[in-house]
């Protein structure tokens, strides 16, 4: 089975999801719970992680807009906008929601795979 190129591909990738620090050993384990009666159980967890995270991403994301117009009032009336980086809290924010994409679409592939196999 090991000889199977589709098993020998999942294995690359898994391997190169670890390399890349996209996953950790977590991830490993998180597959190994997977059974007989539930096979896709690392797939619904990991589905279940991205509806969760991405509310909570937009929830975050709102709490910044509202503190973002709130420090501008705060910072006109003092004006000192050198107090806080709100711009740079939503930089952040961005750069969270591209790298959850790219790993939500890298399972995406991971998971077709073994689907597969």
């Amino acid at each position: 089975m090991e000889n199977n190129p589709l098993h020998q591909q999942i294995a690359t990738m898994r391997q190169s999801f670890l390399d890349e620090e996209i996953l950790n050993d977590q991830f490993i384990q998180l597959e190994s719970m997977a059974t007989e009666d539930d096979p896709a159980f690392a797939e619904d967890t990991v589905s279940l992680y991205f509806q969760e995270t991405t509310k909570i991403i937009a929830t975050l994301e709102e709490e910044f807009i509202g503190a973002s117009k709130v420090l501008i009032e705060v910072n006109k009336a003092r004006a000192c906008c050198d107090n806080g980086n709100i711009e740079g809290g939503k930089a952040a924010l961005e750069k969270v929601k591209v790298e959850q994409e790219t790993l939500k679409a890298k399972l995406d592939s991971y998971f077709q795979l073994v689907k597969q196999s």
